[in-house]
């Protein structure tokens, strides 16, 4: 079978930072734990995320494989992402607090938390632990489970662990596993002059 990291090394337009190229979202873990050092490396990339106003809307509930907190996103999660994600020794919970200190709509939380994941995404990279972010959740059932306040939002949750063989999924999430990753090309998303008119230095 092909090594997964020459099948998941993207062809690049231009070249990028490694830990970037290198970037992509398993599905299959090693149930070996996250070391707590590891962990707070990562986190600690999350805090230094840039912030409308410095409000740093982002806050996290990490669930560690067996404990209560763990469970409870696990019970929150679609039957698809249930069948591959318990394998993972760490599932995450990523929340943003939708208003400031005086109580007004915060209209930057989300975009600041989409930050905040990607700066602890790359660092999780550095560390050689790898994250599936998932939109397939119940988030009233586990905001309710886990009594989150009214004014703070789950909007994704999300694996940590080390990669592990695509042997243990589902044959039909192997497929996923082995397949190549594909973006489309910057210059469809890049544009100067007009919407949809090329950049003139790509």
């Amino acid at each position: 079978m092909q090594n997964i990291d020459s099948i998941k090394t993207p062809s690049v337009d231009y070249s990028v930072h490694p830990l970037i190229a290198a970037r992509w979202s398993p599905r299959a873990y090693d149930t070996k734990p996250v070391e707590s050092e590891k962990l707070q490396r990562i986190f600690e990339a999350a805090r230094w995320t840039a912030s409308a106003n410095n409000l740093q809307p982002w806050y996290f509930m990490v669930g560690l494989k067996g404990d209560e907190v763990y469970q409870k996103i696990v019970d929150s999660l679609v039957e698809f992402n249930q069948m591959w994600a318990i394998n993972a020794p760490v599932l995450v919970l990523a929340i943003a607090k939708t208003t400031n200190a005086k109580g007004e709509p915060n209209k930057s939380y989300a975009y600041d938390l989409g930050q905040s994941v990607a700066m602890l995404s790359l660092q999780a990279m550095e560390e050689g632990i790898y994250t599936h972010q998932m939109g397939g959740f119940d988030a009233s059932a586990v905001t309710l489970a886990l009594e989150i306040p009214e004014d703070y939002k789950i909007l994704v949750a999300f694996t940590l662990g080390y990669p592990g063989d695509a042997g243990i999924l589902h044959p039909n999430l192997q497929k996923l596993e082995m397949s190549p990753r594909s973006r489309r090309s910057v210059s469809e998303s890049v544009f100067t002059g007009s919407f949809g008119h090329k950049a003139d230095f790509l």
